[in-house]
């Protein structure tokens, strides 16, 4: 389409500047002569060119402007364009010379200019909407070309000679036509053809084009009008006239300076604006590809700018947000502080100020509040002070602190507070009130070693959750319950005195008496508690738990399963206890432990059919120690294993020494405490201590106590074990722990051994003969040999055999005796017996 108009257009301009220059030779006498300076023709064509190149770099410039940027993009193509067209139109008037003097009306000169800048104004205004329609262009086409057309006959009108000007109707609606065709072409170009600037040979043909459309309006025109001459006197020339002359030559220096002055400047601003908007590119990709919030805001806390990284943490996009205050995103109960925040940055009176990062609360879309971290930065401005934020959510390292925090001050396995927190939150109670009354419990669990030998440590630690859940179900809210390790727990109960703290112990050792069921195993507990009293057991921390720990190992002592209140003879027997700690380790080795016999009878026959090997200990500053008192500190600091094994070797040793010496073979019963019986190795232990000492092994009894029950599975694995190699069994102390007579039929036991509490109270306690005499029916009908220790009287001896019980021991009979002193026993129950 384009190529044929311009076709057109060259054509209709030849024709036409022929046609001129035809009656410019050949003049009807009434018209006067005219011709063109070919020279100024070409000038004004080429500004007609240059003017449309510099629409068509102002047209490329504002398809890709925005807001204000636009409006001042429109305003320069309208004055560039529309000086154009009005010069070419004036350099092409005063290229056209008439045999008569010419001179130009000012006003009328100026206000010519008026159409051709709106007509190019609204030129550009209609480019500057993409969503324009085509039939909107050939709307806008005729309003341009009604600018032109008046523009140049306006410009006709400022000439002033001595003739009258007239047009050629037919020429005049050509010249009207030429126009409409040119802004058609001329606004098709500028709208259609896209980045027209980046091609410069398509640059200058649309420059040559819309130069050429608009030249060949012009001429057209010109070739429209006539100039008949005026009888009679001279036309008057007005006051504002100017010479033809000096009117072209000022016009055209001025207009091209100014074009060459427009062009660098709009070259430079495009530049500017080019790298401008580059730079806008760049920040936005930066901000954009940042993985932070971005945040930007202006002096009245209005957000501008707004990345993807603050939709990802806030939920709000960027429509939501841009226009919006910052205060949006922040709770609030924060926004006061948040407020002054912002202008103590104001009132640095700096440039700019790069803030320190700090800690916040930030409020989402959704109205949940999430941990940030902020680092602001302001500057200042002839408006005032801008602020940039970079945000991010400290979610997940809060989160890790906080673990952390667990792991410093909370007890992985049961998330109980810890030793540390504990004692925190003791020094807190502490630094409240010296005279605040409160109670420490030191508790510590029975039994606990043999379950984690017997199960392993992590079923073990299932039971101590197990526990923690039993223990806390009993507690205050105001309590504190801590996990110290293992198997040791502690209580801080506020606001608690002697007897509500005797009440609460004794809802602790309620609570633990059920049993746990641990790989579908019943297992049974007790609890050892130990109880120190703020200020009467100390004012600080570190006596307070000393003296309630001392108390704890009184109540272990005491047969477990109780709880103990701190007194200052605790203090002495706690010290004693810790020094025998120290010297029993050392006494194994030393010699100073010893093992005593004492006979068993059987009561039909009043014979000696077995001894029960006793450890005792010498020490040689304290004297003899009852075992009573060092068994229990040898099994909780493990010694027990050593010292049993040493009795055991002792007893096996001894008992095929009498029977070198030629004493009847018995039996020698050794105690195996639950600790010793845990152990994985204890058949072999049994073994080794057989073959050594060349025993029998019908003539070794071990005496069992029901803690193995706590074990069943395993108990009843190791007790095959040990009948396998020949040895007997024995349950000790039956009646007085956790019994199960269920699994006495499964217990590949021999004997059941009456514990002496009952046997000392037969003659004055009828329960406990009750207890007795079924006791000694239930072992017959399992078929179980029965003995009864702590005999001392006869008429307990008479009950005995009145029940039919098999054996006795006790100090009816004899005390234990030194291995010495055996043979001398046997002697003299020898003689006593055939007397």
């Amino acid at each position: 389409m384009i190529p044929e108009c311009a076709t057109l257009i060259k054509h209709f301009f030849i024709h036409s500047l022929y046609h001129l220059k035809l009656k410019g030779l050949f003049l009807i006498e009434h018209h006067l002569s005219s011709s063109y300076n070919f020279t100024l023709v070409i000038l004004s064509i080429a500004v007609a060119i240059f003017a449309a190149g510099v629409a068509l770099d102002i047209s490329s410039r504002l398809k890709y402007a925005k807001h204000a940027s636009r409006l001042r993009w429109v305003v320069a193509g309208a004055f560039s364009l529309g000086l154009g067209i009005w010069a070419m139109h004036f350099i092409g008037m005063l290229a056209f010379h008439l045999h008569d003097d010419v001179t130009y009306h000012l006003g009328i000169v100026l206000l010519s200019i008026v159409p051709a800048v709106v007509a190019s104004g609204l030129a550009f205004w209609m480019i500057s909407h993409p969503e324009t329609r085509p039939i909107q262009l050939v709307f806008g086409a005729f309003l341009i070309s009604v600018g032109i057309v008046s523009m140049h006959y306006i410009g006709m009108e400022a000439m002033q000679m001595n003739a009258i000007l007239t047009y050629d109707p037919i020429m005049w609606i050509a010249s009207a036509i030429v126009a409409f065709v040119a802004s058609l072409v001329g606004l098709y170009i500028l709208f259609y053809i896209p980045n027209v600037s980046r091609f410069h040979w398509r640059r200058l043909v649309s420059s040559v084009l819309i130069g050429v459309a608009v030249s060949s309006m012009h001429y057209v025109g010109m070739g429209a009008a006539r100039f008949t001459p005026m009888e009679g006197a001279a036309k008057p020339v007005s006051d504002y006239a100017v010479d033809s002359t000096l009117l072209a030559y000022v016009i055209a220096a001025s207009v091209m300076t100014l074009f060459i002055l427009m062009y660098i400047s709009l070259r430079t601003a495009s530049q500017l604006e080019a790298q401008s908007e580059e730079l806008e590119l760049k920040f936005e990709s930066i901000i954009e590809s940042a993985s932070d919030a971005i945040i930007v805001a202006d002096h009245n806390r209005t957000i501008l700018q707004w990345n993807q990284g603050a939709t990802d943490l806030f939920g709000y996009t960027y429509e939501e947000m841009v226009g919006q205050s910052i205060v949006a995103i922040i709770p609030e109960r924060f926004r006061d502080a948040h407020e002054r925040g912002m202008k103590r940055y104001e009132a640095t009176g700096e440039k700019r100020v790069i803030g320190q990062t700090v800690e916040l609360i930030g409020l989402r879309k959704d109205g949940v509040e999430v941990p940030i971290e902020m680092s602001l930065g302001t500057w200042k401005t002839d408006k005032g002070i801008f602020f940039s934020s970079i945000i991010r959510d400290i979610s997940e390292r809060k989160r890790i602190e906080a673990q952390i925090n667990d792991l410093v001050y909370l007890d992985p396995l049961t998330g109980l507070p810890n030793r540390r927190l504990f004692s925190d939150r003791l020094d807190a109670l502490l630094g409240q009130s010296q005279q605040e009354s409160f109670a420490l419990y030191y508790i510590d669990l029975d039994n606990f070693k043999v379950i984690n030998d017997r199960f392993g440590h992590s079923i073990g630690d299932q039971f101590l959750k197990q526990v923690t859940t039993r223990i806390q179900s009993t507690i205050q809210k105001s309590d504190t319950l801590a996990r110290l390790g293992g198997d040791e727990f502690i209580i801080l109960s506020p606001h608690t005195k002697s007897n509500l703290a005797a009440h609460r112990a004794q809802e602790l050792i309620n609570i633990l008496h059920p049993p746990f069921e641990l790989e579908n195993e019943e297992v049974f507990t007790g609890a050892s508690i130990g109880i120190s009293l703020h200020p009467s057991d100390g004012d600080t921390a570190e006596d307070l738990i000393k003296n309630a720990d001392i108390a704890m190992y009184r109540a272990k002592a005491d047969g477990k399963n109780g709880y103990q209140f701190f007194t200052n003879e605790l203090n002495e027997s706690v010290s004693r206890r810790s020094n025998l700690s120290m010297a029993l380790r050392k006494g194994i080795g030393r010699g100073e432990f010893t093992v005593h016999y004492q006979p068993q009878i059987q009561l039909e026959t009043e014979m000696v059919i077995g001894m029960e090997a006793l450890v005792r200990w010498n020490h040689p500053d304290l004297g003899m120690i009852s075992p009573g008192e060092f068994i229990p500190i040898a099994e909780e600091t493990g010694s027990i294993h050593r010292l049993g094994e040493f009795v055991l070797n002792e007893a096996c040793r001894q008992n095929k020494a009498w029977q070198d010496a030629g004493i009847p073979p018995f039996r020698v019963a050794v105690n195996i405490s639950a600790i010793q019986f845990a152990q994985k190795d204890l058949p072999e232990v049994v073994s080794r201590a057989l073959d050594s000492s060349g025993l029998d092994a019908q003539y070794l009894e071990l005496e069992l106590t029901e803690s193995v029950i706590q074990s069943a599975d395993r108990a009843i694995e190791t007790m095959h074990e040990l009948v396998a190699l020949g040895v007997h069994l024995s349950i000790d102390d039956f009646g007085t722990g956790y019994s199960s007579l269920s699994y006495l039929k499964l217990f590949p036991i021999d004997t059941l051994k009456i514990d002496q509490h009952f046997t000392k109270n037969i003659e004055s306690d009828e329960k406990d003969a009750a207890l007795v005499k079924t006791i000694i029916r239930m072992a017959h009908e399992l078929d179980l040999n029965v003995i009864a220790e702590g005999v001392e009287t006869e008429n307990q001896v008479a009950f005995l055999k009145a029940e039919s019980c098999n054996q006795a021991q006790g100090y009816f009979y004899n005390r234990p005796l030194p291995a010495e002193e055996i043979e001398v026993f046997f002697q003299q129950y020898k003689k006593a017996s055939s007397s």
